[in-house]
């Protein structure tokens, strides 16, 4: 009897450790999850739903994939790439008709310290590049600007900013201006709060068109596919407290983020488990 219990302590004990473990190893690839400049390959699919868009208040959507490689410069410095091509499902002119294209894409590249401090930044150009298939769907034309990345980690806290500004060369001639900052709270095994909200400016526009900002949030979990591929979910809604008359009051996000951790993180998250 005595032999039957203490195997079944043992076993009991195994048990919550691996799952303390799992939990502890959700909530760091979670948090790793909501920085922009984290230093392993991660592939999100985030898809953003305008509602009451044009005349005829239809719905607008938009699939932005956008991987994110990183690749390290010496010891001492990362430079993170990331990719942004907008797939852009958007209502016409006429009541019941829609079209679907590729917008234009984004390529930004941060350098970042490889190793983070009690602030994280990064600092880079964003390029533009003219693959919008018409005019509905993007300018077409190659643009540049600045584009910065803050953030802290502070306890359960992810807070920051991704910030840039693209001008584009040609007869549309764009500016634009656009800032994504991130509060999330990480609870346990990888279940997290999340405010991103996307505000954007067109300094060309008429002045009571210039500004969409948002104002919303969500929630969202880190899982494992296959119990091993770290895959965080996430859906936020927001309301548009400012925005210009061709766009609705709501949108809607839904985020799958599929992580990689390379072999110096895993091994990082082992040790500290």
């Amino acid at each position: 009897m005595k032999t039957i219990l203490s195997v079944s302590l043992t076993l009991l004990s195994i048990l919550f450790v691996s799952i303390l473990s799992t939990a502890q190893s959700n909530e760091k690839l979670a948090k790793a999850s909501q920085n922009p400049v984290t230093n392993f390959l991660n592939f999100p699919f985030q898809n953003n739903t305008n509602y009451g868009v044009g005349p005829y208040s239809r719905n607008q959507n938009v699939l932005n994939i956008q991987p994110v490689i990183p690749i390290p410069l010496g010891s001492k410095i990362n430079m993170i790439n990331r990719i942004i091509l907008p797939i852009i499902t958007q209502p016409s002119s006429t009541e019941d008709m829609s079209s679907t294209g590729t917008g234009d894409l984004l390529y930004t590249a941060w350098l970042s310290p490889a190793k983070a401090g009690k602030v994280i930044w990064g600092l880079g150009p964003v390029l533009q590049l003219p693959t919008s298939s018409g005019s509905e769907f993007g300018s077409g034309e190659f643009g540049i600007g600045p584009s910065v990345v803050l953030l802290t980690m502070l306890n359960k806290w992810v807070a920051g900013a991704v910030i840039n500004n693209i001008r584009t060369f040609g007869e549309a001639s764009t500016n634009k201006f656009f800032i994504n900052y991130f509060i999330n709270y990480n609870m346990s095994n990888g279940l997290y709060l999340v405010s991103a909200p996307i505000v954007t400016a067109n300094w060309n526009a008429e002045e009571n068109q210039k500004w969409l900002v948002p104002f919303g949030g969500g929630i969202g979990k880190v899982v494992k596919l296959g119990g091993k591929l770290p895959v965080s979910i996430q859906f936020q809604t927001f309301y548009n407290v400012i925005k210009p008359d061709a766009l609705g009051d709501w949108q809607t996000r839904f985020q799958l983020h599929f992580m990689f951790p390379t072999k110096s993180m895993k091994e990082k998250m082992k040790a500290a488990n």
